[in-house]
């Protein structure tokens, strides 16, 4: 018996697709860098924000120890600026004390040279002791009884010239005059009924004195 044989199926049969892996290792490589280019990136603003975050911790610092060493400083030094004021309160008010002094003095020392140019004046002028003595008595005029004290010198260099300016003023009443060794030369005193009229030179000097340094 003859054997028959079949020829198979001409139709081509499908092959299974080959893998590249160069182009594997292509993409792989690319997912490499690109992962590593992340991680840089990352690490890099991760290394930019603390640095951000150092320098703004160190400034937040430096201005924490500014702010606490002011304070510090304030209150070291409020004490010695309480003092400082208090020596400038006392150095101005030692200035005022100093200035009232000096004006006193030199007033005091004004009056007490006047009073010596006078006493120098009265030999030499003694129509200054005339002139006090007019002064007093027109004050006194209109009292009924009047005394005028005068110093011994004066009441036996002038007495005659008192009198008679005594008896040329009119609206005076009796007058008598009087030597009183308490008062100084060249002036007077004038008691009345209501008063004393005083009209030393020292207790002028002493009157004007007063208001110079009152």
């Amino acid at each position: 018996m003859a054997t028959i044989i079949r020829l198979a199926d001409s139709s081509p049969v499908p092959h299974a697709v080959a893998f590249n892996f160069d182009d594997l290792t292509a993409q792989a490589t690319q997912h490499v860098t690109r992962a590593n280019a992340e991680a840089a990136q990352i690490v890099t603003e991760a290394q930019q924000q603390a640095d951000a975050i150092r320098q703004q911790a160190e400034e937040e610092g430096r201005q924490a120890a500014i702010r606490a060493a002011k304070h510090t400083a304030a209150e070291q030094l409020a004490p010695t600026l309480l003092a400082l004021r208090q020596a400038a309160a006392d150095l101005q008010s030692a200035k005022q004390a100093w200035l009232s002094h000096w004006e006193s003095s030199a007033v005091h020392l004004a009056a007490a040279i006047a009073a010596r140019i006078v006493r120098r004046e009265l030999d030499r002028r003694p129509e200054i002791t005339l002139t006090l003595v007019r002064e007093a008595l027109e004050l006194a005029a209109g009292s009924p009884n009047v005394r005028l004290h005068l110093n011994p010198q004066d009441h036996k260099k002038l007495g005659t010239q008192v009198r008679t300016l005594i008896d040329a003023m009119s609206g005076l009443g009796e007058a008598e005059v009087v030597a009183d060794a308490t008062i100084d030369r060249g002036g007077c005193r004038v008691e009345t009924r209501f008063g004393s009229i005083d009209q030393q030179i020292e207790s002028q000097l002493a009157r004007i004195e007063e208001e110079l340094t009152g």
